[in-house]
């Protein structure tokens, strides 16, 4: 069984963003350049959004964990920062410059990384044979 490298640290990563906006949701979204208390509205979206966060980065990370093909958990986070990016482009002009290049930059590489895990080709499983030795 091989663990997924790179899904594992971007399945942690999705998983840390996520828990952090659990955690903290005005301290999370300060780093993603809001400066003020959105709102109570708002703060319910942003734990929303750390749900989702944490549960795909986190079947992210145990699929890379237990050797599965984890193409389809990076296909739902590209998916995920996808839906981020297109709510998000309806209020770009509202936003700081900062706010910006934080959370639609932040979007657009997230799209990248889900879409390249999802096109990865899978490694082909070792084959031992009855003495032990693999090809």
């Amino acid at each position: 069984m091989a663990i997924d490298r790179a899904a594992l640290v971007v399945g942690a990563l999705r998983l840390a963003s996520g828990a952090s906006f659990l955690v903290d949701p005005l301290r999370a979204n300060r780093l993603w350049g809001e400066s003020e208390d959105p709102g109570p509205s708002a703060r319910l979206l942003l734990r929303s959004m750390g749900y989702r966060d944490a549960l795909i980065g986190g079947l992210l990370a145990g699929a890379a964990l237990r050797g599965r093909d984890t193409r389809g958990w990076f296909l739902a986070s590209g998916g995920a920062d996808a839906s981020d990016l297109l709510g998000g482009w309806s209020v770009h002009g509202d936003l700081k410059r900062g706010q910006q290049v934080m959370g639609l930059g932040g979007a657009v590489v997230g799209i990248g990384v889900g879409l390249w895990g999802a096109t990865r080709r899978r490694a082909a499983p070792k084959v031992i044979d009855r003495q032990g030795l693999s090809d």
